[in-house]
């Protein structure tokens, strides 16, 4: 299946370069992941139904839509641009009309990543190099806060990962990596365009 196919079959519209850029360098420009590098993902690492995913940096939405559609996972993502969610809620809109799934399992929050409240149910929170090192931090802190409280079992999807990210996590943090999925060609070329899966057990 092309892009275009996906996003037909999804009912959305998430193609196209950002038009909005950030005057600040913590935050990069909005990337959505290829349909082809999200079934790379999903033939190498399990999600379910009872995974409720967090999308820092979500966009227009693709990985959320992608992932309820096929795994019915919950799935909630987060977006500082207003423009951006105003796209994601257009795309829920669309996308519901056509799957006939459940609304409350598609959540977007129009916030800073290090601002958004950690639910207790969330398990699984992917980053597509969404904003620096520093604000990164920020967010597995809260992490850690949330999985200290309510304690489970979480996991990290980085893709094409800033080292600083990968040092901050295996030096300063109770996670460990428990999978690498490169990607056919474009890794041999760049050894970020790979999927870094860390989790932590707590329980």
């Amino acid at each position: 299946m092309t892009e275009q196919d996906y996003e037909k079959l999804l009912n959305i519209k998430t193609m196209g370069d950002q038009k909005v850029f950030y005057d600040s360098l913590h935050y990069h420009r909005y990337e959505p992941t290829s349909y082809k590098w999200l079934n790379v993902l999903c033939e190498n690492y399990d999600f379910n139904s009872k995974d409720t995913v967090v999308d820092f940096g979500c966009g227009k939405g693709r990985l959320n839509f992608y992932l309820n559609y096929f795994f019915d996972c919950a799935v909630t993502g987060i977006e500082m641009n207003n423009y951006f969610i105003e796209l994601c809620n257009d795309n829920k809109t669309s996308y519901l009309k056509k799957t006939k799934k459940s609304s409350k399992n598609i959540n977007f929050v129009n916030c800073l990543a290090q601002e958004y409240k950690v639910d207790k149910k969330d398990n699984k929170f992917y980053f597509f190099n969404p904003f620096s090192s520093q604000i990164f931090i920020s967010v597995i802190e809260n992490i850690l806060d949330s999985v200290y409280e309510n304690p489970r079992t979480v996991d990290l999807i980085l893709y094409y990962s800033e080292d600083d990210y990968i040092y901050y996590l295996e030096n300063y943090t109770c996670f460990e990596l428990r999978k690498e999925i490169p990607m056919p060609i474009l890794y041999e070329k760049d050894h970020r365009h790979k999927y870094v899966i860390y989790r932590m057990e707590f329980s």
